[in-house]
């Protein structure tokens, strides 16, 4: 590999220079790359050096766009099944976040400076900081993609990542805000308030998210094969995603089996009673699909939140997403024993959770815990803090 001066006048009897640098690729053919500054010229021939001898060198003329490795990164997708709605986020990431700005770029050119001006670029057109993690995210994924198909050789992405992964860790922890209970959790009186005001067909859709703590996709894609009335569980073998396609949990940790109080079986009972001959899903709508997720906050729990007088100062409903209700649930296992039972021990609400990790759960609820669990006080819990809401 060498580095050499190329001197040459042009058309208007200019005399022009420029550096090249001459060597021979991994697949054995001869490359020319010109530069401006020699500098350039001997970074590239020095970074050239190692990729050729290690065989992960890729030539400008061998690489593609960004573009168009996002649009091969969104076929990987496709072919590996994955759900329409991830198939539909990577398109929103690539065509509205990544393209504008990035998308005619050669992924050899790609830098960690360069990608940390598309980050710049980001945060100046408004993107939010939780859409620049996620868009970043996705460039990375499609840098690996395109990796593996031989067309890339670095993931800037990963690199500057892992440079910043001790700053940020401790930035966030520094930002990040615990969950309040009478802010992002109900009180044990608001959720009197509510399981009180409930009635018709949302009310064993919220009993149960109350008492469960299952995901909106994982209550509306319960079967009535996995309700056990009788040792009164539920087990969680699948989900309903935005689209109302059934697919199995996100995560293993997502398959689980759920122990439930007397309230959650006798409310499921009376609705299977009252269905008649009873579709496949528990929750199902009129034609015997899953209930959109919208219909369920807009029609079940935020007309449920102001029946209930659990209200904003504006009259709005306080808490409109199911997941408060899920927070809830967590808080009231590992505090159960101030309501009449015994506190869970961290990995057991983690495995209630369907957390992919402890660390998940220690992070999001760590500051609620104190202790272990036995039988009795499943229902003990459930009678205390339901004592006046009947």
């Amino acid at each position: 590999m060498s580095v050499r001066k190329r001197t040459w006048t042009n058309g208007k009897g200019e005399e022009k220079t420029a550096w090249v640098v001459d060597y021979v690729d991994t697949k054995g053919k001869r490359r020319l790359k010109t530069f401006k500054l020699k500098k350039d010229a001997d970074q590239f021939a020095a970074t050239a050096s190692v990729e050729v001898r290690e065989g992960t060198h890729v030539a400008d003329r061998e690489t593609v766009t960004v573009q168009k490795a996002g649009q091969l990164w969104i076929a990987s997708g496709e072919a590996a099944g994955l759900e329409r709605s991830t198939i539909n986020q990577r398109r929103q990431h690539l065509e509205h976040h990544i393209e504008p700005f990035i998308g005619e770029a050669l992924l050899s050119k790609l830098t960690v400076p360069t990608v940390r001006d598309f980050e710049d670029k980001l945060r100046a057109e408004d993107r939010s900081p939780v859409m620049i993690r996620k868009v970043l995210t996705s460039l990375g994924s499609i840098l690996s993609d395109a990796a593996e198909r031989g067309l890339a050789t670095r993931n800037p992405v990963r690199d500057m990542r892992s440079r910043r992964k001790g700053r940020d860790a401790r930035a966030e922890k520094r930002q990040q805000r615990r969950l309040e209970v009478g802010v992002d959790i109900p009180t044990p009186e608001e959720i009197k308030a509510l399981l009180a005001s409930l009635s018709g067909h949302w009310r064993p859709l919220l009993v149960t998210a109350v008492f469960t703590g299952m995901r909106s996709s994982e209550l509306r894609g319960l079967r009535w094969s996995d309700v056990d009335l009788d040792g009164s569980r539920i087990s969680v073998n699948q989900r309903a995603d935005e689209f109302g396609q059934i697919g199995a949990p996100k995560s293993h940790a997502g398959k689980r089996t759920i122990p439930v109080p007397p309230h959650v079986i006798n409310a499921l009972k009376e609705h299977k009673l009252k269905l008649g001959r009873a579709p496949t899903l528990v929750f199902a709508n009129p034609d015997g699909e899953p209930r959109s997720h919208t219909n369920i906050i807009n029609k079940g729990l935020i007309p449920a939140m102001k029946n209930a007088g659990i209200v904003t100062e504006d009259g709005k409903a306080k808490y409109t997403g199911l997941h408060a209700l899920r927070h809830f649930y967590a808080s009231w296992c590992i505090n159960r024993r101030e309501m009449g039972g015994l506190g869970l021990d961290p990995k057991e609400v983690q495995d209630r959770m369907g957390h992919g990790s402890i660390t998940m759960t220690y992070d999001t609820y760590g500051h609620l815990f104190p202790r272990g669990d036995d039988g009795k006080e499943l229902a003990d819990a459930a009678n205390a803090l339901l004592s006046n809401a009947t």
